[in-house]
């Protein structure tokens, strides 16, 4: 705030020293043009040979002189004087017009005098016209100026320092009371919500902003804690386990079947693997995935790929004719129907379906064409309020379900997250013939197919 005032005290300075400046420029050039004017008019009246005595002048302000090469006065004003001109002959240049100034005494005007020289008479015999002006006025009219400027100028400054307080007070308030509240909530290490004012502006925007943040932030803050929360959980099982088996066998000695102990300890071993292995690969996903090469990839082989792991119950697959390509990573893509086939066994009570279709429209403009997949059981379904939630990590429908069949509840979110990187979406519904649940996934079209079938409206 002082620094602005001091910089509009400097400015407003600077400014009136300017108009002073071109103030007593003005006036003077206004006078000078005066004297030129009265002094053509009598040197021309000297071309002619026709010089009054004395000379007609306006005002009692002006004196004129008419002087010879020899500095005699030829001709003079009423009020001029008949015996000394007012320059001295030796700063008279004769062929140019010239600008002086001259003691006040020597002329007998009051305040500071200009004279004018302009060249007269004929060559045989030259003439100077002298005009003399008192620049009284010029002083007493710049003096004026210059105390207005001195007396109004605290005054103004300390106007516009008392106009800019305010304003900026009124300005700052706001961004004031975002401070105090960021402060309180970083205080008291919890939720909050800063103080949005009222005013439609810059500061409203800013606010509502830094809500949104704060919004998020607490989202993500609470879902960090369930998340290890829940992992913490999932890991304490597996422990537990290995712990159990470890302090039993350890208490029978020698009775211990270690056949028996070492697998189980195996099994438990795997499925702490497995789950640490998904918390990795999650903790990769939620950070911004780096530049990777993603290329065509060909669906039909990787789904008959995938089937051929599961014998019984056999997985059918149902293919169009021809490639169907696809962008993506291999082995994240791979993965993604791993998975989903590997769900759709574990349910089902006798049969699984991997169909593709190759080239579908979504029915959204601009959005492309995808490859739709899909993976079919006639196991017991899902509740269709219960399809979206099954995304989330660490969602088990079923709680009373063994750990070691129903796994963490890691798979589908992870799916959920490389099909979003591939540019694909998921989602479920019930099957269409039987009894059972439904996985359609939508995979985007490979640049690299050149021919694309005519758009049809796809009801997903």
């Amino acid at each position: 705030m002082a620094i602005g005032v001091f910089g509009l005290a400097v400015g407003l300075a600077l400014g009136g020293v300017v108009l002073l400046g071109a103030l007593g420029f003005v006036l003077q050039r206004t006078v000078d043009t005066e004297a030129f004017r009265t002094a053509d008019a009598v040197a021309l009246l000297a071309a002619e040979d026709a010089l009054p005595d004395p000379l007609p002048v306006a005002g009692g302000q002006v004196r004129v002189q008419v002087v010879d090469a020899q500095g005699r006065i030829r001709a003079a004003s009423i009020d001029a004087d008949r015996l000394v001109p007012m320059v001295r002959p030796e700063r008279l240049e004769r062929d140019r017009r010239q600008r002086l100034e001259v003691p006040a005494e020597r002329v007998g005007l009051a305040g500071p005098v200009r004279v004018v020289a302009v060249p007269a008479g004929t060559a045989a015999d030259p003439l100077t016209v002298l005009v003399a002006r008192s620049m009284a006025d010029v002083r007493h009219s710049t003096h004026v100026v210059r105390v207005i400027l001195l007396v109004a100028f605290p005054l103004l400054v300390a106007g516009l320092a008392g106009v800019a307080w305010r304003v900026v007070g009124a300005t700052l308030r706001p961004v004031e009371a975002l401070r105090r509240g960021a402060e309180e909530i970083t205080g008291r290490a919890g939720t909050g919500r800063l103080p949005v004012p009222a005013s439609a502006d810059e500061i409203h925007r800013l606010a509502v902003t830094l809500n949104g943040m704060l919004d998020r932030l607490e989202s993500a803050r609470v879902r960090q804690r369930a998340f290890v929360s829940d992992a913490a959980h999932e890991l304490r099982s597996p422990l537990t386990n290995i712990r159990t088996e470890l302090e039993v066998a350890e208490r029978l000695a020698d009775r211990t079947d270690w056949t028996a102990v070492t697998a189980n300890l195996l099994a438990d071993t795997d499925r702490l693997s497995r789950l640490v292995d998904d918390l990795l690969l999650l903790a990769r996903l939620d950070e911004a995935p780096p530049a990777r090469w993603t290329g065509p990839v060909e669906l039909g082989a990787l789904l008959a790929e995938v089937a051929a792991r599961y014998p019984s119950p056999p997985v059918r697959v149902a293919l169009p004719p021809g490639p169907i390509w696809t962008t993506g990573n291999v082995e994240e893509l791979r993965r993604v129907l791993a998975n989903l086939v590997d769900n759709a066994v574990r349910h089902a009570y006798g049969s699984v379906v991997v169909a593709a279709e190759a080239a579908r429209w979504t029915g959204v403009p601009g959005a492309g064409a995808y490859h739709l997949v899909t993976v079919t059981d006639d196991g017991p379904g899902i509740p269709a309020a219960d399809r979206e939630r099954v995304f989330d990590r660490f969602t088990r429908l079923d709680d009373g379900r063994a750990r070691d069949d129903g796994g963490a509840g890691l798979g589908l979110a992870i799916v959920r997250e490389l099909v979003r990187r591939a540019g694909g979406s998921i989602s479920l519904t019930d099957a269409e013939e039987q009894q059972g649940l439904r996985v359609c996934l939508l995979l985007p079209v490979s640049p690299a197919e050149e021919v694309r079938p005519e758009p049809t409206v796809d009801a997903l």
